[in-house]
């Protein structure tokens, strides 16, 4: 496995002004930060307290470090400030955007990520949490994009890798192009259509299982609009990827579909990893890589066997 993060930045990093409308925003003087590990910001990610004990996570990153990261914090702003109160999510206790520093401050839920390889009872928690998020996030409770215009680029990744095949391409991938560029368009005709606010970034990094057996999704900078069985196509992908039974999450889909799509992530993540690694990002790559090949392995055998099924 090749693991997620980026070069990270901590709450004493942050400028002194910052802090302290942080600080004003939770109520209280932090007297304690703990620097969470994982995801692909560069920015902070600190569980916090004050010294009368309250508890917050505090996002912040500046486009001095990374410029998308700085667009995706504030997209994240403002797609959890619209969640409903009753969606597995953390709360929004403040933020702000000063220009040079883009800041979140959340409800620090306790619990811990999933564990990988996925096991089957977090599997069915995930499976049961994104059910909820797909009843309430339908309609969507704000104007997003849809998930085919973030992908359709992406996704015609295997088209993109035909006309300029690198050295050290899968054998099998190489000599399967067409059914795979195939398989890629039908995936985004698959998610072109749909009225649910989908989270688009289900990984095990992005959940938190609380001590009850509750799942909580956060890190939400992707959310658009997608059928609502998609944000389950992509914890089959993660639970591919990192080992598990997907079958625990594929069953009741159309085997055609989850195929599909992912066979058009296969693509996007594997032309991905041939660009430069973005600033303060040194890992992304090595990590879409790892992600494509782990999907050409089970792409191998769904694509020859998947057959049709019932849409959940």
């Amino acid at each position: 496995m090749v693991p997620a993060g980026g070069t990270r930045i901590g709450w004493q990093d942050l400028p002194a002004p910052v802090r302290a409308r942080v600080e004003r925003i939770i109520g209280g003087r932090v007297v304690e930060a703990v620097s969470q590990t994982g995801g692909f910001s560069p920015g902070t990610a600190d569980r916090v307290v004050t010294g009368d004990g309250r508890r917050a996570f505090v996002k912040a990153v500046t486009p001095v470090l990374n410029e998308r990261s700085a667009e995706l914090a504030r997209q994240e702003s403002r797609i959890t400030a619209a969640l409903p109160g009753h969606v597995p999510a953390p709360r929004v206790l403040g933020s702000f955007d000063t220009g040079d520093w883009v800041v979140l401050v959340l409800e620090d839920v306790e619990g811990a990520h999933p564990r990988t390889p996925w096991v089957e009872t977090e599997i069915d928690a995930a499976v049961t949490a994104l059910a909820q998020l797909a009843d309430a996030l339908t309609p969507p409770p704000l104007d997003v994009p849809a998930v085919s215009d973030h992908l359709a680029e992406g996704f015609a990744g295997w088209r993109r890798l035909a006309a300029d095949p690198p050295a050290d391409l899968d054998p099998w991938a190489a000599g399967h192009l067409p059914e795979l560029i195939a398989a890629a368009e039908r995936g985004v005709a698959a998610i072109s259509t749909g009225d649910t606010l989908a989270h688009c970034d289900i990984r095990a990094d992005n959940m938190l299982m609380r001590p009850d057996g509750r799942l909580v999704i956060v890190d939400w900078p992707w959310g658009a609009t997608a059928p609502r069985w998609f944000d389950r196509v992509l914890l089959a992908m993660n639970v591919v990827v990192h080992g598990g039974n997907p079958e625990r999450v594929i069953d009741g889909l159309d085997r055609w579909t989850v195929a599909d799509v992912l066979a058009g992530w296969a693509g996007f993540l594997r032309d991905a990893s041939r660009l430069p690694p973005p600033p303060s990002l040194p890992s992304v790559r090595a990590f879409q890589r790892w992600q494509a090949d782990a999907l050409l392995h089970w792409l191998r055998r769904e694509l020859r066997t998947s057959g049709p099924g019932p849409i959940g």
